[in-house]
């Protein structure tokens, strides 16, 4: 076969990289084949545009809108513009599409039926005293709704109109960004974002790449290396780019982010169309920046919302928190305690009126009309009017403060110091504000192990070649030596495969002479989303081999006698989460073709001959249980014959659009076989900073840890073990393959080792597991993703819900649990089994790389770490945290502070409104039932809005109970709110049952003060609103009080709010009543709350029934602080006698299993 000149690899879609073959034509054929006839175009035309076979989903570019040809015939495509539109609203459609968004909630929507009743039928209140705080509470949300798109329409119009430049016959073309259209040419220099998504055509280096940060996008700011199509990498210039005649035939849009698939066909005169594959890697996302280098062009293939970026940020699932489902159903039992009033009312009015004398008294004739109304009609009218007077036991500005609470107590997070790294300048980040309070009700927190637990810091510690050990006591200088070794050839060979299989990039700090590769060395920085690639490529430059980069298609290798090797590029076959390894297909000096392949042990050694595996094993095992990280690497030779069909299989499956990936997959599951194994590498994960200790408070707490981790078991039990999730006296229950096995007995033999583990823990555990597995013997489980695939989907179907009901009780009753070798699909099949099993347990995923996502958004809440696998995890989480240890803080302090803030927010808010209105429900049996308010107008609307409105949110916001050094000391604390426990039936009983006292307490105090009483020196008996002013006064100030009482963190906010609302009322009630206002019809409050205040027994009538309104949460307060003290004592007590720690502490690490001198089986 003859050989081309070799060009670079290009990066192809579905994980691939190839070098572009040459032609190879029949020995009939012409020398060239020409297209010059129009039948020849025409047919080539067809079958690049139109495909032999229809393609669904897919769109085809003419890049710079030249044709490929004068008499094809193209039908030209429609696409969108470039105009990014992130708001919701314009100015024409802002009024009726945002009411009508506010009005679909139920509170909202209740309020407003109530406002027209008040309209249409005569209620005893004015429509103003309930559509007053409805429209407050509309025109609020529409202001805030309507700055936040304004901000939106702003930052579109900055990126729209923005300066790019097209290419147009050969000159730069200055134009706004939202003028580019899908097929233009667009050039971008350094540090300019791209305006949309482009592929990539040509670049100012020599090597036809570029690096570009994706920060804005996945949150990554290290450097990612991108590719031009090779045949396009030379045209660098305008005039030349502006030459280009192709088409590009590409996936319609998509919002994957790291998936694309297409192909360019380049046409040339007179020859063929060259087609060429394109992937992730030749795709150039709208958002990124590009970096290091002058200038590239691309073409634009996606432009405004079909752009990627546009498609992730069009919404995501909400996830609803335990506080607010409970505050929809406080709502409707009050909503059942408002109808019963207004059923009661209605009906005792009407046998208070069965009397003739009282229904039409003579002074009080009835019209007309009233006799004529129909009996059933006038009682629903009265009906809906005993509805209205009532209908502010609901709380309409609950959902505003509540709204305000979580979105300004979300700040709070974002500004904790505790929780800011120094070493990334960053600190936590709150994607959702809606579950700040879910946070403090955590049960089970599933946790990733790289990355999370761990630092992803990777360090080479040894490997392992034809099982012989070696370690850190090889040089440099004298190479790789220990007590005994391999042939040099098969060292040597393990150290180039190091060198050669990854994806690792060289970024060039500065420029220098690439001739003197003493200086290329120094100025060399390794670039990869692997950290494990980085650690192995270090470890092989300590030992004599250094990698020095990719140039024109070849890898540059110095070995340890300095002697520059440069191996040809052929194929990289990228890794992936299901093959578990990686390989490359290199052109050696000496002409061999070879592939090397690294990878996890499982996925290796069902590759190489069973003879070659037990002499690694036992190094691989060792490592695993020293909680090392390792892989396993492996090479094979390939003929040229052979080679070229795997190639042309290559070619083929790169080129499809549809189903590209499992096309791959099938070819690279074939070209990987019959390997043989050279040896294994050990590299070190530590842990993070002060994970072992954040398990231990979470366990504390009451929280389970499961950790769900892809690698093998004894690398993850290790690491358990370290983080003291497993302790010495834990007794694991292994649920492996070597534990099952692997032939057809093996659901026998699972569901009898399920059995047997069930009834062991059963007998053994108690049923509150969760507030007393410390005192209690420990079960840890441990289970791998092949056993819990043979537990989900067992061969037999009718076996699938009884394994599956056994597996969750014995997860749910071991301590710990240890999932291994999971896929992410699988990580999530967890989360979801234990989210929804018996009680559904709130559930908080914790992970920090993309195969993290699934199971964080299956999660109640999902933690998102800043780590080093990308950004994908803290942009998909609700939250994100710098390290694994602020989780502590997260959880025990903000999150324990945040429920209980808001659920005490929730039952005042709810005891407030009761107070308020069930003196107006008793009035009626005074009145005759007439429907007759007890307070002013002025009062109903600005009870809630303004008068007892900030206090609570000052409250809400700033307290705390417990200081937050008491709650990181103490985790147990933690238990004491878990359960929703401030949201159940027993507390909403009493502070409903107080609301109902202290109402009662308000109205007959006032009642007997009034009843036989003068109020004035000249004899005259007070009247209705001088009742109801005096009523409503002690009503503001016992509430204000009661809060005040509740309060345990004082600022100064605290004590302007609460003193300030009730000085407000004071002033408001002098002010209100001390002016004849033109606008009322009735001055019915003129000069009656100054009156009220002139005498004595006012106010002593005031004091007594504040008094006496509070004295029972006196009480309970001072029944609290000495349950609390004696308790405190007897604690101190039972811990001087028995000083014994809950969970014995282990050594950082397992020791080791095997001695040094085993190296060799």
């Amino acid at each position: 076969a003859r050989r081309s000149v070799p060009s670079p690899p290009q990066r192809l879609g579905g994980g691939l990289r190839s070098v572009p073959l040459a032609r190879r034509e029949p020995a009939a054929s012409p020398p060239a084949r020409r297209c010059g006839s129009p039948t020849m175009l025409r047919r080539t035309i067809n079958r690049f545009f139109t495909g032999e076979e229809k393609r669904v989903g897919t769109r085809t570019i003419l890049v710079g809108h030249r044709p490929v040809s004068e008499t094809g015939a193209y039908v030209l495509q429609k696409f969108c513009d470039n105009k990014i539109i992130s708001s919701k609203y314009t100015v024409w459609n802002f009024l009726p599409k945002n009411l009508f968004e506010q009005f679909r909630r139920i509170a909202n929507f209740y309020f407003l039926i109530i406002f027209l009743v008040q309209v249409i039928v005569d209620t005893p209140t004015s429509p103003v005293t309930s559509g007053l705080p409805l429209f407050f509470v509309i025109i609020v949300t529409a202001i805030k709704q309507g700055y936040e798109d304004w901000l939106r329409h702003r930052a579109d119009r900055e990126v729209n109109k923005s300066t790019v430049f097209v290419i147009e016959d050969g000159k730069r073309v200055k134009k706004d960004c939202d003028a580019i259209q899908v097929g233009d040419i667009v050039e971008v220099t350094t540090d300019e974002t791209f305006p949309c998504d482009l592929v990539f055509l040509a670049s100012s280096s020599k090597d036809g790449t570029c690096y570009v940060t994706t920060a804005s996008l996945d949150g990554e700011s290290n450097f990612k290396t991108h590719y031009t199509v090779q045949d396009t990498a030379k045209l660098s210039t305008c005039q030349a780019i502006d030459c280009l005649t192709a088409t590009i035939e590409c996936e319609q849009p998509q919002p994957d982010l790291y998936k694309f698939v297409g192909r360019i066909n380049i046409y040339k005169d007179n020859q063929e169309p060259v087609a060429r594959a394109l992937g992730p890697d030749n795709l150039l996302l709208k958002g990124a920046t590009l970096k290091t280098t002058h200038k590239i062009y691309g073409v634009a293939v996606y432009t405004g919302m079909e752009t990627k970026m546009a498609l992730n940020y069009q919404g995501k699932s909400q996830k609803r928190s335990a506080v607010e489902k409970s505050i929809n159903v406080f709502l409707v039992v009050y909503l059942f305690i408002l109808v019963g009033k207004a059923v009661v009312c209605t009906t005792m009015k009407y046998f208070w009126i069965s009397e003739h004398s009282v229904d039409a008294p003579w002074y009080n004739q009835k019209t007309q009309r009233e006799r004529e109304t129909f009996k059933l009609l006038r009682m629903f009218t009265d009906f809906l009017s005993f509805m209205v007077l009532f209908n502010f036991i609901i709380p309409v500005s609950m959902y505003v403060t509540v709204e305000m609470q979580k979105f300004l107590g979300s700040f709070f997070i974002s500004w904790d110091k505790e929780m800011y790294d120094e070493n990334t300048k960053e600190g936590a980040l709150v994607n959702t504000s809606d579950l700040n309070e879910e946070l403090g009700q955590v049960e089970y927190v599933f946790s990733d192990k790289t990355g999370t637990l761990t630092e992803n810091t990777m360090e080479f510690i040894e490997c392992s070649i034809d099982g012989y050990k070696y370690n850190s006591a090889m040089t440099e200088v004298d190479g790789l030596k220990y007590y005994e070794k391999a042939e040099k050839s098969q060292e040597e060979l393990f150290l180039r495969a190091l060198c050669l299989c990854h994806t690792v990039q060289i970024q060039h700090r500065d420029k220098v002479d690439s001739g003197k590769s003493h200086q290329e060395t120094i100025a060399q920085k390794y670039v990869s989303s692997s950290p494990d690639e980085i650690a192995l490529l270090t470890g092989a430059k300590k030992y004599g081999f250094t990698f020095l980069g990719q140039e024109n298609g070849f890898m540059k290798i110095q070995n340890n006698n300095k002697e520059i090797e440069r191996y040809e590029l052929l194929h990289v076959l990228d890794f992936d989460c299901v093959r578990r390894r990686m390989s490359v297909i290199v052109r050696m000096p000496s002409g061999k073709i070879v592939l090397f392949c690294k990878g996890a042990d499982s996925s290796v050694f069902s590759r190489v001959a069973v003879s070659e595996i037990m002499k690694t094993k036992v190094h691989v095992e060792r490592n695993a249980m020293d909680g090392y990280r390792t892989l396993c690497v492996a090479f094979k030779e390939i003929s040229e014959s052979d080679y070229l069909k795997v190639s042309d299989s290559i070619k083929e499956a790169s080129m499809a659009l549809q189903d590209r990936e499992a096309k791959m997959a099938v070819i690279f599951d074939e070209i990987e076989r019959d390997m043989h194994l050279i040896g294994s590498t050990a590299v070190e994960d530590r842990l993070q900073e002060n994970a072992a200790e954040t398990i231990e408070a979470l366990h504390a707490a009451g929280m389970k840890i499961w950790v769900l981790t892809g690698d093998k078991m004894e690398t993850a039990m290790a690491t358990c073990y370290a983080c003291r999730l497993f302790q010495a006296n834990t007794e694991l229950l292994l649920l492996t393959t070597k534990t099952v096995g692997e032939d057809h007995h093996k659901e026998e033999r699972l569901y009898k080792l399920m059995m047997e583990y069930h009834k062991k823990l059963m007998n053994d555990m108690p049923e509150d597991i969760k507030r007393s597995w410390i005192h209690s013997h420990e079960y840890g489980l441990v289970i791998d993703g092949t056993t819990l695939t043979l537990i989900l989907n067992p061969s037999q179907e009718s076996y699938s819900g009884h394994y599956r009901n056994i597996f969750q009780q014995i997860c749910l009753k071991s301590t710990a649990v240890l999932c291994c070798r999971m896929a992410p699909l699988q990580k999530a099949q967890i989360v979801r089994m234990v989210k929804y099993s018996k009680g559904n347990p709130i559930t908080l995923a914790i992970g920090d790389g993309a195969n993290d996502v699934s199971m964080i958004l299956e999660a109640h809440v999902g933690i998102g770490i800043k780590g080093k696998e990308g950004r994908q995890a803290a942009r998909n989480s609700d939250y994100a945290i710098p390290k694994f240890k602020d989780l502590k803080r997260l959880l025990l302090a903000h999150g324990h502070l945040y429920y209980v803030r808001i659920s005490h927010l929730v039952q005042y808010f709810f005891y407030k409104n009761l107070c308020f209105i069930f003196p107006q429900f008793l009035y009626q049996f005074f009145c005759g039932f007439s429907q007759q308010p007890l307070y002013d107008a002025a009062y109903l609307t600005m009870f809630n809005i303004c008068f007892t409105s900030l206090p609570i949110v000052a409250y809400s916001l700033l307290e705390q109970h417990i200081p937050i050094d008491t709650l990181m000391s103490f985790p147990k604390l933690y238990m004491n709110v878990s359960d929703n426990a401030m949201l159940q039936l027993k507390p909403f009983l009493y502070w409903t049952c107080l609301g109902l006292f202290d109402g009662f307490v308000f109205f007959f105090g006032g009642y007997f003060l009034f009843v036989d009483a003068s109020l004035e020196d000249n004899g005259k008996m007070a009247g209705n609103w001088s009742f109801g002013t005096m009523i409503f006064t002690v009503l503001v100030f016992t509430v204000t009080l009661k809060l005040a009482l509740d309060t345990r963190f004082w600022t100064w906010l605290n004590h302007f709010v609460i003193w300030g609302s009730l000085a407000f009322y004071v002033f408001f009630s002098f002010f209100w009543g001390g002016i004849l206002w033109p606008f009322l019809k009735h001055q019915r409050m003129y000069f009656v709350f100054a009156q009220l205040l002139s005498s004595v027994s006012t106010w002593l009538a005031i004091f007594l029934l504040i008094f006496i309104s509070l004295f029972p949460e006196m009480i309970m307060i001072i029944f609290k602080n000495t349950k609390r003290k004696s308790h405190q004592k007897r604690v101190s007590c039972r811990t001087s006698s028995h000083s014994v720690a809950a969970r014995p502490s282990v050594r950082p690490l397992l020791l080791r299993t095997f001695s040094d001198e085993s190296n060799v089986l």
